[in-house]
Protein backbone atom coordinates (compact mmCIF):
# COMPACT_ATOMS: atom_id res chain seq x y z
CA UNK A 1 0.00 0.00 0.00
CA UNK A 2 2.94 2.09 1.05
CA UNK A 3 4.61 1.34 -2.40
CA UNK A 4 1.98 2.39 -4.37
CA UNK A 5 1.45 5.71 -2.60
CA UNK A 6 5.08 6.73 -3.04
CA UNK A 7 4.54 5.92 -7.01
CA UNK A 8 1.52 8.03 -7.27
CA UNK A 9 3.29 10.79 -5.78
CA UNK A 10 6.44 10.57 -7.83
CA UNK A 11 4.05 10.57 -10.95
CA UNK A 12 2.15 13.36 -9.71
CA UNK A 13 5.48 16.11 -9.32
CA UNK A 14 6.79 14.75 -12.65
CA UNK A 15 3.51 15.68 -14.37
CA UNK A 16 3.52 19.26 -12.18
CA UNK A 17 5.32 22.26 -14.29
CA UNK A 18 8.31 23.51 -12.78
CA UNK A 19 9.27 27.06 -11.15
CA UNK A 20 12.55 28.55 -12.62
CA UNK A 21 14.38 31.29 -11.30
CA UNK A 22 14.60 34.76 -13.44
CA UNK A 23 17.89 35.09 -14.95
CA UNK A 24 19.99 37.99 -13.87
CA UNK A 25 21.19 38.57 -17.12
CA UNK A 26 17.86 38.78 -18.76
CA UNK A 27 16.87 41.81 -16.27
CA UNK A 28 19.80 43.30 -17.07
CA UNK A 29 19.65 46.56 -19.07
CA UNK A 30 21.64 49.66 -20.06
CA UNK A 31 20.71 52.91 -18.67
CA UNK A 32 21.34 55.08 -21.90
CA UNK A 33 18.90 52.92 -23.52
CA UNK A 34 15.79 54.68 -21.29
CA UNK A 35 16.73 57.81 -22.63
CA UNK A 36 14.54 58.02 -25.67
CA UNK A 37 11.53 57.37 -22.93
CA UNK A 38 13.05 60.23 -21.53
CA UNK A 39 13.10 62.49 -24.61
CA UNK A 40 9.33 61.24 -25.31
CA UNK A 41 8.11 62.33 -21.75
CA UNK A 42 9.93 65.84 -21.70
CA UNK A 43 8.15 66.64 -25.38
CA UNK A 44 4.40 65.22 -24.32
CA UNK A 45 4.83 67.73 -21.07
CA UNK A 46 5.51 70.70 -23.12
CA UNK A 47 3.02 70.40 -25.44
CA UNK A 48 0.79 69.71 -22.50
CA UNK A 49 1.77 72.84 -20.96
CA UNK A 50 2.05 74.92 -24.17
CA UNK A 51 -1.60 73.80 -24.34
CA UNK A 52 -2.53 74.68 -21.42
CA UNK A 53 -1.07 78.25 -21.83
CA UNK A 54 -2.65 79.02 -25.20
CA UNK A 55 -6.16 78.29 -23.47
CA UNK A 56 -5.30 80.06 -21.16
CA UNK A 57 -5.34 77.76 -17.97
CA UNK A 58 -1.76 78.58 -16.77
CA UNK A 59 0.06 81.85 -16.63
CA UNK A 60 3.52 81.96 -18.66
CA UNK A 61 5.12 83.51 -15.70
CA UNK A 62 4.50 79.38 -13.94
CA UNK A 63 5.70 77.65 -16.88
CA UNK A 64 9.04 79.49 -17.00
CA UNK A 65 9.82 77.57 -14.02
CA UNK A 66 9.90 74.55 -15.43
CA UNK A 67 11.55 75.39 -18.65
CA UNK A 68 14.75 73.34 -17.39
CA UNK A 69 12.23 70.15 -16.86
CA UNK A 70 10.59 70.45 -20.70
CA UNK A 71 14.10 71.19 -22.68
CA UNK A 72 14.93 68.54 -24.77
CA UNK A 73 17.97 66.52 -23.24
CA UNK A 74 19.68 66.62 -26.36
CA UNK A 75 19.57 70.49 -26.69
CA UNK A 76 22.76 72.42 -26.10
CA UNK A 77 21.20 74.68 -22.68
CA UNK A 78 21.82 72.01 -20.20
CA UNK A 79 19.55 70.92 -17.42
CA UNK A 80 20.10 73.70 -15.29
CA UNK A 81 17.70 75.24 -12.28
CA UNK A 82 15.93 78.66 -13.18
CA UNK A 83 18.22 81.51 -12.81
CA UNK A 84 15.57 82.71 -9.49
CA UNK A 85 15.79 79.50 -7.96
CA UNK A 86 18.64 79.47 -5.12
CA UNK A 87 20.90 76.38 -5.14
CA UNK A 88 20.98 73.63 -2.47
CA UNK A 89 23.50 75.03 0.64
CA UNK A 90 24.63 71.75 2.10
CA UNK A 91 25.22 71.97 6.09
CA UNK A 92 28.15 72.09 7.61
CA UNK A 93 29.07 70.90 10.83
CA UNK A 94 29.43 72.85 14.15
CA UNK A 95 33.42 72.28 14.38
CA UNK A 96 33.89 73.81 10.62
CA UNK A 97 31.43 76.87 11.73
CA UNK A 98 32.91 77.53 14.80
CA UNK A 99 36.65 77.55 13.72
CA UNK A 100 35.24 80.28 10.91
CA UNK A 101 33.61 82.43 13.48
CA UNK A 102 37.00 82.27 14.93
CA UNK A 103 39.05 83.13 11.96
CA UNK A 104 36.68 85.72 11.07
CA UNK A 105 36.84 87.25 14.81
CA UNK A 106 39.71 89.35 16.72
CA UNK A 107 39.35 89.96 20.95
CA UNK A 108 40.62 92.82 22.15
CA UNK A 109 40.63 95.21 25.20
CA UNK A 110 40.30 98.50 24.67
CA UNK A 111 41.39 101.71 26.80
CA UNK A 112 40.53 105.34 26.63
CA UNK A 113 42.23 108.69 26.39
CA UNK A 114 42.13 108.80 30.48
CA UNK A 115 43.62 105.13 30.87
CA UNK A 116 40.01 103.88 31.73
CA UNK A 117 39.32 100.47 29.97
CA UNK A 118 35.94 100.38 28.25
CA UNK A 119 36.15 96.92 26.21
CA UNK A 120 37.83 94.37 28.35
CA UNK A 121 38.39 90.87 25.83
CA UNK A 122 35.40 91.83 23.77
CA UNK A 123 34.90 90.06 20.65
CA UNK A 124 34.86 91.53 17.37
CA UNK A 125 33.99 91.23 13.55
CA UNK A 126 36.98 91.67 11.17
CA UNK A 127 34.84 93.66 8.85
CA UNK A 128 33.29 95.99 12.06
CA UNK A 129 37.18 96.83 12.94
CA UNK A 130 38.14 97.56 9.89
CA UNK A 131 34.97 99.72 9.31
CA UNK A 132 35.46 101.19 12.24
CA UNK A 133 39.13 102.59 12.24
CA UNK A 134 39.85 102.60 8.49
CA UNK A 135 41.88 100.04 8.36
CA UNK A 136 41.88 97.35 5.22
CA UNK A 137 41.51 93.37 5.91
CA UNK A 138 45.64 93.07 4.79
CA UNK A 139 46.44 95.55 7.65
CA UNK A 140 44.71 93.19 10.35
CA UNK A 141 46.86 90.41 9.89
CA UNK A 142 49.82 92.29 11.32
CA UNK A 143 47.91 92.62 14.70
CA UNK A 144 45.88 89.35 14.24
CA UNK A 145 47.26 86.76 17.13
CA UNK A 146 46.37 83.64 15.00
CA UNK A 147 49.56 84.42 13.02
CA UNK A 148 52.55 83.95 15.22
CA UNK A 149 55.90 84.13 13.07
CA UNK A 150 55.67 87.42 11.74
CA UNK A 151 58.38 90.29 11.77
CA UNK A 152 57.66 93.13 14.61
CA UNK A 153 56.75 96.23 12.30
CA UNK A 154 54.95 99.83 13.46
CA UNK A 155 53.07 100.37 10.40
CA UNK A 156 51.17 103.93 9.75
CA UNK A 157 47.81 104.35 8.63
CA UNK A 158 45.84 107.95 8.20
CA UNK A 159 43.94 107.55 11.38
CA UNK A 160 45.80 104.78 13.20
CA UNK A 161 49.15 103.31 14.49
CA UNK A 162 49.66 99.63 14.17
CA UNK A 163 51.81 97.68 16.59
CA UNK A 164 53.74 94.25 16.20
CA UNK A 165 56.23 94.11 18.67
CA UNK A 166 57.00 90.71 20.84
CA UNK A 167 53.84 90.39 22.92
CA UNK A 168 52.20 93.29 22.27
CA UNK A 169 49.88 93.30 19.20
CA UNK A 170 48.03 97.39 19.29
CA UNK A 171 46.37 99.65 17.91
CA UNK A 172 46.62 103.32 18.92
CA UNK A 173 44.65 106.21 17.49
CA UNK A 174 44.09 110.15 18.59
CA UNK A 175 41.99 109.22 21.60
CA UNK A 176 42.29 105.28 22.53
CA UNK A 177 44.32 102.23 22.40
CA UNK A 178 43.05 98.96 21.57
CA UNK A 179 45.01 95.61 22.77
CA UNK A 180 44.80 92.86 20.37
CA UNK A 181 45.25 89.18 21.78
CA UNK A 182 43.86 85.55 20.64
CA UNK A 183 40.67 84.27 20.52
CA UNK A 184 41.20 80.33 21.26
CA UNK A 185 43.80 81.14 24.84
CA UNK A 186 42.88 82.83 28.19
CA UNK A 187 44.58 86.10 28.95
CA UNK A 188 47.92 85.71 29.75
CA UNK A 189 50.36 87.04 33.24
CA UNK A 190 52.02 89.63 30.09
CA UNK A 191 49.08 90.54 28.39
CA UNK A 192 46.96 91.79 32.08
CA UNK A 193 50.50 93.38 33.19
CA UNK A 194 50.38 95.52 30.37
CA UNK A 195 47.22 96.74 30.84
CA UNK A 196 48.08 97.60 33.97
CA UNK A 197 51.14 99.35 32.94
CA UNK A 198 49.36 100.99 30.34
CA UNK A 199 46.70 102.29 32.91
CA UNK A 200 49.52 103.68 34.70
CA UNK A 201 51.13 105.48 32.59
CA UNK A 202 48.41 106.74 30.60
CA UNK A 203 46.79 108.39 34.16
CA UNK A 204 50.23 109.69 35.10
CA UNK A 205 50.88 113.69 34.28
CA UNK A 206 54.12 114.65 32.02
CA UNK A 207 55.28 117.34 32.64
CA UNK A 208 55.68 118.18 28.85
CA UNK A 209 52.30 117.90 27.29
CA UNK A 210 52.18 115.20 24.45
CA UNK A 211 49.56 113.68 22.79
CA UNK A 212 47.42 110.72 23.30
CA UNK A 213 49.09 108.34 20.37
CA UNK A 214 52.74 109.55 21.54
CA UNK A 215 51.67 108.90 25.28
CA UNK A 216 50.07 105.47 24.35
CA UNK A 217 52.92 104.43 22.00
CA UNK A 218 56.14 105.38 24.35
CA UNK A 219 53.77 103.13 27.17
CA UNK A 220 54.58 100.25 24.39
CA UNK A 221 57.80 100.68 23.69
CA UNK A 222 58.86 101.16 27.48
CA UNK A 223 56.70 97.64 28.09
CA UNK A 224 58.90 96.50 24.86
CA UNK A 225 61.66 97.31 26.27
CA UNK A 226 61.61 96.54 29.89
CA UNK A 227 60.64 92.77 28.56
CA UNK A 228 63.53 92.64 26.56
CA UNK A 229 65.92 93.94 29.18
CA UNK A 230 64.33 91.28 31.72
CA UNK A 231 64.77 88.40 29.01
CA UNK A 232 68.23 89.75 28.77
CA UNK A 233 69.22 89.98 32.27
CA UNK A 234 68.01 86.34 32.84
CA UNK A 235 69.74 84.72 30.10
CA UNK A 236 73.33 87.03 30.73
CA UNK A 237 73.65 85.28 33.77
CA UNK A 238 72.78 81.66 32.95
CA UNK A 239 75.49 82.38 30.12
CA UNK A 240 77.77 83.55 31.97
CA UNK A 241 77.65 81.50 35.15
CA UNK A 242 77.91 78.35 32.75
CA UNK A 243 81.23 80.22 30.75
CA UNK A 244 83.03 80.45 34.74
CA UNK A 245 82.02 76.81 35.07
CA UNK A 246 83.50 75.68 31.87
CA UNK A 247 87.17 77.84 32.65
CA UNK A 248 88.11 75.73 35.59
CA UNK A 249 86.75 72.15 33.98
CA UNK A 250 85.10 70.71 31.24
CA UNK A 251 82.24 68.32 31.43
CA UNK A 252 80.10 66.74 29.38
CA UNK A 253 76.99 67.80 30.55
CA UNK A 254 77.81 71.37 30.68
CA UNK A 255 79.20 71.36 27.20
CA UNK A 256 75.22 70.54 26.31
CA UNK A 257 73.77 73.01 28.47
CA UNK A 258 76.11 76.12 26.10
CA UNK A 259 74.91 74.29 23.21
CA UNK A 260 71.00 74.95 24.71
CA UNK A 261 71.75 78.41 25.97
CA UNK A 262 73.60 79.12 22.59
CA UNK A 263 70.76 78.36 20.70
CA UNK A 264 68.26 80.63 22.85
CA UNK A 265 71.20 83.65 22.84
CA UNK A 266 70.79 83.14 19.22
CA UNK A 267 66.82 83.34 18.87
CA UNK A 268 67.17 86.22 21.56
CA UNK A 269 69.44 88.06 19.32
CA UNK A 270 67.53 87.96 16.40
CA UNK A 271 64.41 88.75 18.16
CA UNK A 272 66.11 91.91 19.32
CA UNK A 273 67.63 93.00 15.97
CA UNK A 274 64.15 92.54 14.41
CA UNK A 275 62.78 94.79 16.74
CA UNK A 276 65.65 97.35 16.20
CA UNK A 277 65.13 97.11 12.62
CA UNK A 278 61.10 98.04 12.59
CA UNK A 279 61.65 101.11 15.09
CA UNK A 280 64.71 101.58 12.11
CA UNK A 281 62.37 101.13 9.18
CA UNK A 282 60.22 103.69 10.49
CA UNK A 283 62.88 106.79 11.49
CA UNK A 284 63.91 106.25 7.89
CA UNK A 285 60.25 107.54 6.77
CA UNK A 286 59.56 111.10 6.81
CA UNK A 287 56.06 110.45 5.49
CA UNK A 288 55.05 108.05 8.30
CA UNK A 289 56.81 110.00 10.95
CA UNK A 290 54.14 112.90 9.94
CA UNK A 291 51.53 111.25 9.54
CA UNK A 292 51.94 109.71 13.16
CA UNK A 293 50.91 113.07 14.89
CA UNK A 294 46.77 111.85 14.90
CA UNK A 295 45.36 114.53 17.17
CA UNK A 296 46.50 117.38 14.78
CA UNK A 297 45.55 115.36 11.46
CA UNK A 298 41.92 114.66 13.03
CA UNK A 299 41.89 118.75 14.05
CA UNK A 300 42.83 119.46 10.80
CA UNK A 301 46.25 120.58 11.13
CA UNK A 302 48.55 118.00 9.68
CA UNK A 303 52.58 118.49 10.23
CA UNK A 304 54.72 118.54 7.31
CA UNK A 305 56.62 115.83 5.67
CA UNK A 306 59.66 117.55 7.85
CA UNK A 307 58.24 118.75 10.80
CA UNK A 308 58.28 115.67 13.24
CA UNK A 309 61.20 116.40 15.66
CA UNK A 310 58.89 115.12 18.80
CA UNK A 311 58.11 111.47 17.64
CA UNK A 312 61.32 111.17 16.06
CA UNK A 313 63.47 112.04 19.44
CA UNK A 314 61.62 109.43 21.06
CA UNK A 315 61.92 107.00 18.73
CA UNK A 316 65.90 106.97 18.68
CA UNK A 317 65.82 107.08 22.76
CA UNK A 318 63.93 103.88 22.44
CA UNK A 319 66.10 102.80 19.39
CA UNK A 320 69.35 103.30 21.49
CA UNK A 321 68.40 101.48 24.21
CA UNK A 322 67.29 98.44 22.04
CA UNK A 323 70.77 98.64 20.27
CA UNK A 324 72.45 99.12 23.46
CA UNK A 325 70.58 95.19 24.24
CA UNK A 326 71.83 94.23 20.97
CA UNK A 327 75.85 95.20 21.70
CA UNK A 328 75.43 93.44 24.93
CA UNK A 329 74.03 90.15 23.63
CA UNK A 330 76.79 90.36 21.02
CA UNK A 331 79.17 90.36 23.19
CA UNK A 332 78.12 87.60 25.50
CA UNK A 333 77.88 86.07 22.29
CA UNK A 334 81.58 86.35 21.56
CA UNK A 335 82.55 85.17 24.85
CA UNK A 336 80.36 82.10 24.13
CA UNK A 337 81.92 81.72 20.62
CA UNK A 338 85.40 81.74 22.60
CA UNK A 339 84.91 79.73 24.87
CA UNK A 340 83.48 77.12 22.44
CA UNK A 341 86.96 77.35 20.49
CA UNK A 342 88.91 77.29 24.17
CA UNK A 343 87.24 73.85 24.80
CA UNK A 344 87.48 72.44 21.56
CA UNK A 345 91.49 73.36 21.58
CA UNK A 346 91.09 71.36 24.95
CA UNK A 347 89.66 67.85 23.54
CA UNK A 348 91.91 68.50 20.85
CA UNK A 349 94.46 68.54 22.91
CA UNK A 350 93.05 65.53 24.63
CA UNK A 351 92.52 63.91 21.33
CA UNK A 352 96.18 64.42 20.45
CA UNK A 353 97.12 62.38 24.04
CA UNK A 354 95.50 59.83 23.18
CA UNK A 355 96.77 59.28 19.78
CA UNK A 356 100.07 59.67 20.80
CA UNK A 357 99.54 56.87 23.50
CA UNK A 358 98.20 54.96 20.89
CA UNK A 359 101.57 54.96 18.53
CA UNK A 360 103.53 54.08 21.40
CA UNK A 361 101.84 51.17 22.20
CA UNK A 362 102.27 50.42 18.35
CA UNK A 363 105.93 50.82 18.27
CA UNK A 364 106.02 48.48 21.77
CA UNK A 365 104.23 45.82 19.75
CA UNK A 366 106.54 46.07 17.06
CA UNK A 367 109.16 45.67 18.57
CA UNK A 368 107.53 42.81 20.95
CA UNK A 369 106.82 40.98 17.31
CA UNK A 370 110.71 40.80 16.44
CA UNK A 371 111.22 39.34 19.52
CA UNK A 372 108.29 36.61 19.12
CA UNK A 373 109.29 36.41 15.22
CA UNK A 374 112.79 35.23 16.64
CA UNK A 375 111.88 32.72 19.32
CA UNK A 376 108.77 31.62 16.47
CA UNK A 377 112.51 30.38 14.49
CA UNK A 378 113.95 28.56 17.40
CA UNK A 379 110.94 27.11 18.16
CA UNK A 380 109.40 24.88 15.12
CA UNK A 381 110.76 21.27 15.47
CA UNK A 382 113.48 21.11 13.10
CA UNK A 383 116.79 19.61 13.88
CA UNK A 384 119.83 22.24 13.81
CA UNK A 385 123.26 22.19 15.57
CA UNK A 386 122.08 24.21 18.17
CA UNK A 387 119.80 21.82 20.07
CA UNK A 388 122.89 20.45 22.39
CA UNK A 389 124.46 23.88 22.57
CA UNK A 390 124.69 24.87 26.23
CA UNK A 391 124.68 28.51 25.36
CA UNK A 392 122.43 29.08 22.95
CA UNK A 393 119.38 29.62 24.31
CA UNK A 394 120.94 33.03 26.18
CA UNK A 395 122.36 33.81 23.03
CA UNK A 396 119.05 33.65 21.28
CA UNK A 397 117.65 35.41 24.20
CA UNK A 398 119.48 38.39 23.89
CA UNK A 399 119.36 38.71 20.87
CA UNK A 400 115.57 39.25 20.91
CA UNK A 401 115.72 41.53 23.91
CA UNK A 402 118.40 43.66 22.05
CA UNK A 403 116.24 43.42 18.72
CA UNK A 404 113.11 44.67 21.26
CA UNK A 405 114.93 47.46 22.82
CA UNK A 406 116.17 48.79 19.41
CA UNK A 407 113.23 49.23 17.48
CA UNK A 408 111.50 50.67 20.35
CA UNK A 409 113.67 53.48 20.80
CA UNK A 410 114.07 54.02 17.31
CA UNK A 411 110.46 54.27 16.55
CA UNK A 412 109.77 56.74 20.09
CA UNK A 413 112.66 58.82 18.61
CA UNK A 414 111.31 59.07 14.56
CA UNK A 415 107.75 60.34 16.56
CA UNK A 416 109.77 62.81 18.82
CA UNK A 417 111.50 64.49 15.65
CA UNK A 418 108.16 64.23 14.18
CA UNK A 419 106.42 65.97 16.70
CA UNK A 420 109.25 68.62 16.99
CA UNK A 421 108.91 69.27 13.56
CA UNK A 422 104.90 69.89 13.67
CA UNK A 423 105.42 72.16 17.13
Amino acid sequence: MNVALFRRSIAASACRPRLTRPSTRALSFNMFDLLPDLEKLKTRRSRSLKAAVDKGMVDQGFVSGFEHLTRPLNSKGATSPPPNQEPYKYPRSTASDSSLMTDLRLRCTELDKDGNVTVRAGEFQKSDLCAQHGLLPRDLRKIDSKFVNQMPAILVRSQAILVNLLHIRALIEADRIVLFDSIAAPATHSQTILVYELQERLRSVSPVAQPFEFRALEAVLISVVGSLQSDEEVLVSLVQNLLAFLEESVDRSKLRELLQYSKRLSRFEQKVLNIRDAIDEVLEQDDDLAAMYLTQKRNGNPRAADDHEDVELMLETYLKQVEEIVNHVENVSSHVRTTEDVVNIILDSQRNSLLLLEIRLTILTVGLSTGTFLSGLFGMNLVNSLENHPDAFFVVSAIAFTAIFALTITGLRAMRNVLRKIN
